[in-house]
This record gives structure tokens, sequence and C-alpha cells, in this order.
């Protein structure tokens, strides 16, 4: 093991890692950009792995100097007019003005989101153990609120209460987080 530590890299190798450490980076927020343009997260999830696969054929024409997130998002347009015109069968298409439209909104939108992911998971982290399980569990698809107060010995209206309660504390944290970025 030590000796394969120890062997010189090619400029491939750091390349490739250079690759595999931007994509990694912003690949939350690529995901994000994709779905603000196509209807459905499968269809999100097949541009994004197109993305992918023509982000690294064309990473060595990538300026390290250039925000990578914009560059991968103009490629990600491109994937998407492109998924769309092959899907464009399918009623639910939008013409290339409105995806035009989209895309220059969610590449401005992206912070904003990013933002509110952050602070989403900052207050979820700050709540008390037990009732952010409880949050969670409320919104585990498939699980049905009425059956949680049933195993719980509760109302089913309490139990709406409570979660209406946990949800607007949740949402006062979330936008006490943002409303300083707002300002900036």
């Amino acid at each position: 093991m030590a000796a394969a530590e120890n062997t010189p890299r090619s400029p491939d190798d750091a390349h490739y890692e250079l690759f595999v450490q931007r994509f990694a980076q912003f690949e939350p927020d690529l995901r994000r950009f994709i779905r603000s343009l196509l209807p459905t997260t499968t269809d999100a999830d097949e541009v994004l792995q197109q993305t992918a696969m023509v982000i690294w054929k064309k990473f060595d024409q990538y300026d390290p100097d250039t925000h990578f997130m914009k560059w991968a998002c103009v490629i990600a347009r491109f994937e998407s007019l492109a998924y769309r015109r092959k899907m464009a069968r399918d009623r639910l298409v939008f013409r290339e003005d409105i995806l035009d439209l989209m895309a220059e909104e969610g590449m401005e939108e992206i912070d904003t989101r990013k933002a509110e992911h952050e602070a989403l998971e900052f207050c979820l982290a700050a709540m008390p153990e037990k009732q952010r399980n409880f949050l969670t569990l409320a919104y585990t698809p498939g699980v049905k609120v009425k059956e949680l107060a049933e195993e719980a010995g509760s109302s089913a209206a309490s139990f709406y209460m409570r979660l209406k309660r946990l949800r607007h504390q949740v949402m006062e944290c979330v936008e006490s987080k943002i409303e300083p970025l707002e300002g900036v």
C-alpha cells in the first residue's frame, strides 16, 4: 500500500481529481438548477447524469479561474434543451424561450435556494431531537399523520396542531437566518 502512495501521479490524475472535487462541491446546486428547468425529478436526474458526462468530456476546456457552477449551468441548460427536444412528443414540454427564461431565473435563485436549504438544515439541527424526529416522521413519504396520532395515543386534531406549531417554529427560524443575508 505504501508503494502505491509513493507512485508519481500523472497530470491526468490531478485533472480527474479537480473535476471530481468541483463536481461534488456543486452537484446539489446543479441538481436544483436542472430541476428548475424540467417538469419531473426523473427528468432532472437523467439530465444531471448526461450533464455530468458532458462536463467530464469538456473538462479539459474548463478554465479553473472561472466559476465552475456558472460554466456547468451553461452545459446543463443546453442538455436540458436537448432533452426537451428529445421529449417533444410529451405535452408537458416548455417552449424554448420559456426554458431560456426559466434558466435565467434559476441561475439568479441558486444562491437563495442554497441559503434557504442551509438555514433549514441549521434550524432542524438546532431543534430538540424529539421534535426534529416528529417533524421528519410527519414528512416521510407514505406515513400518515392520522396513524401517527393513533400510535401516540393522541387525537388527530392535537397532533396536527403540534405539527403546525413546529412548522411555524422552523419557518420563523429559517426566515431569521435568511433575512440578514437579504440585506447584503
